[in-house]
């Protein structure tokens, strides 16, 4: 009886431990099984290998034995860099050009059944394109055409990649090598061009500098033309200033002396002279007359009888021989 008792409290203990083993299996596999989606991604899920669900952001539980995650997709926009692939021009020169694409998926399902190796079918599909766009495309235009090659590439692989659930944003060219012998004779033309630039740089800069350097010379005569222009006009003003002024003073001197005489005619008159007197004015009159050195002097008759006349004339006459 006793045995009894210790083989079932055995059996119990045994079925409690496995019961509590059980429990914690199946929570290990519920906890396994929940799924927490981080932003910017997708979850591709198969339920018995075929296509089920794409989880976005947030927990979701995956069945066990029967659902699987087969691929985590991201729809951030990507960036890939290709290796540079050679490229023949419409005049034959061969180049490497290596391409920068970017992109983004907007369809996690075509992204993920739609092409096997996305990164190599763009890969591929980029270098197929850039060879037919380049190939009708001379070796002056290439380098220079750099933003009608990226639309046209972008647009042509945005077209092709959207069946794959992928959309091509944009595409650079990163690099464009032409052969080596190409890039000396190129570098050459550069070098060439700037030395042109730089010719034609000092020309106009010794130019530049004859015009000031003979713009000054003109405006220097002009300032000395001006100067001796108004150095005369002040001469001749002062000069004419100074005939005036002398003019001015001839003409006091001659009114100072009218009006000398005529007030000594006035005094002669006041005073009721007597022909003596008067005909002693006559000859002080004479004599200034003379003393003007004058060779032929006409006596009026009233001052002939005059008695120191002929003396007079006579101390004249003396004085024009002793000339």
């Amino acid at each position: 009886m006793l045995n009894s008792a210790f083989a079932f409290a055995s059996l119990g203990n045994g079925a409690l431990i496995a019961a509590l083993v059980f429990v914690v299996i199946i929570a290990i596999v519920i906890i396994a099984n929940i799924k927490i989606v981080p932003q910017a991604s997708v979850y591709v899920v198969e339920r018995l290998g075929s296509f089920y669900q794409e989880w976005h952001t947030g927990p979701h539980f995956l069945v066990p034995f029967f659902d699987h995650v087969v691929k985590v997709v991201t729809i951030k926009e990507q960036v890939v860099d290709f290796k540079p692939q050679p490229v023949i021009t419409k005049d034959n020169v061969t180049m490497q050009i290596d391409t920068v694409v970017f992109f983004q998926v907007t369809d996690a399902k075509q992204y993920t059944y739609g092409v096997e190796r996305p990164m190599a079918a763009i890969e591929n599909l980029s270098a197929t394109t850039l060879r037919n766009i380049i190939g009708e495309m001379e070796l002056d235009a290439t380098l220079t055409s750099r933003d009608v090659i990226n639309t046209k590439i972008t647009a042509i692989l945005d077209q092709a990649t959207d069946r794959w659930g992928i959309k091509v944003n944009r595409v650079e060219l990163k690099n464009i090598l032409p052969p080596r012998e190409i890039q000396d004779a190129m570098e050459k033309q550069m070098k060439a061009e700037r030395e042109r630039r730089e010719k034609i740089l000092q020309a106009e800069g010794e130019k530049k500098s004859a015009i000031l350097v003979a713009e000054g010379e003109k405006e220097s005569k002009i300032l000395r033309a001006q100067a001796d222009k108004e150095a005369q006009i002040l001469a001749a003003e002062a000069e004419k200033q100074a005939m005036l002024l002398r003019a001015d003073a001839v003409r006091q001197q001659k009114m100072l002396e009218a009006q000398g005489e005529a007030e000594a005619l006035g005094m002669l008159n006041a005073s009721a002279p007597t022909d003596k007197i008067i005909q002693l004015k006559s000859l002080e009159a004479f004599a200034k007359a003379a003393d003007g050195r004058s060779t032929k002097i006409i006596i009026p008759s009233e001052i002939q009888g005059l008695a120191g006349l002929t003396t007079a004339l006579k101390s004249i006459a003396e004085s024009d021989s002793a000339k």
